[in-house]
C-alpha cells in the first residue's frame, strides 16, 4: 500500500495490533498526542483503525465536514 500524505506533510505510521496487545498502547496514544501523528493500526497485515487526536477529528469531523 502507498503511503500517502496528509495535511502536515507527513505520512501515517504504521502499527500492529500485537503492539496493542503487547503493552504499546499507552506508548502509542502519548505518541499521536504530542506529535500529532496519524497511525494506522493493522491487523493480519491490513489496515484495521485510524488513531488521531481529538483536535485533529473535531477539525475533519466539524470544520472541514468529513463523514467520520
Amino acid at each position: 500500500m502507498a503511503k500517502r500524505k496528509i495535511n502536515n506533510g507527513v505520512a501515517p505510521e504504521n502499527r500492529t495490533a500485537t503492539e496493542f496487545l503487547r503493552g504499546q498502547a499507552s506508548k502509542i496514544f502519548d505518541e499521536v498526542a504530542a506529535q500529532d501523528k496519524v497511525v494506522i493500526v493493522n491487523k493480519h497485515s491490513k489496515p484495521q483503525c485510524v488513531i488521531i487526536t481529538y483536535d485533529r477529528y473535531i477539525k475533519l469531523k466539524y470544520e472541514e465536514g468529513a463523514d467520520i
